[in-house]
């Protein structure tokens, strides 16, 4: 018995079209299929994978601990985005990782979700 991989995350929003938004023209995910469920959302695709799962409901219908911390993608270009998230008018932080191999931007989506890129400090 073995987990292979981290399938997909699923947000609630009462922001659907905003949040649709972020993760499309910030960072690159694709709207594609999703099965006919009776309540609205999108599923958000790298490459053949839909990895984020949106449901949109009201304000009050949100549930759920509010546990999670972030959302952590691997991504290659760091100052590219770094430049982008500004011209874009997106509030973001740059970090090192201690040791030097990583380099990091965190940004925040429409709903206070923490988003972390990490990219190979050697690119």
């Amino acid at each position: 018995m073995t987990l292979t991989m981290l399938q997909h995350v699923n947000i609630m929003t009462d922001k659907l079209d905003e949040t649709v938004a972020f993760y499309e023209d910030i960072l690159g995910f694709e709207n594609g299929e999703r099965p006919n469920f009776a309540f609205p959302g999108a599923w958000l695709y790298c490459g053949e994978e839909a990895v984020i799962h949106l449901i949109g409901v009201d304000e009050q219908e949100k549930s759920g601990s509010g546990c999670i911390d972030h959302v952590a993608f691997a991504a290659e270009g760091f100052d590219r985005y770094a430049a982008f998230l500004g011209d874009k008018g997106y509030e973001h932080e740059t970090r090192v990782v201690p040791g030097g191999r990583l380099r990091q931007i965190f940004v925040r989506d429409p709903n206070d979700v923490l988003i972390e890129l990490n990219f190979r400090a050697d690119e």
